[in-house]
């Protein structure tokens, strides 16, 4: 089985934002999911795409410098 969506975030200020939880929000089908393989595209040309942990919120931070 596969799936294809188009979801919209909401526009956020410069900087890094956890969107975890809008994504499951947008895809409530992904609590279904066992395993699986997650594609995301950004179409902003000034955005971009880091995938961390979030054990420690220094990480963020040490982002921005």
């Amino acid at each position: 089985m596969w799936q294809q969506r188009i979801i919209s975030l909401r526009p956020r200020e410069r900087g890094f934002h956890l969107v975890t939880e809008e994504v499951l929000g947008a895809l409530p089908e992904l609590a279904q999911v066992r395993v699986g393989l997650l594609h995301l595209w950004l179409q902003h040309t000034s955005a971009s795409l880091t995938v961390n942990e979030n054990a420690d919120p220094a990480v963020r931070r040490d982002f921005e410098r």
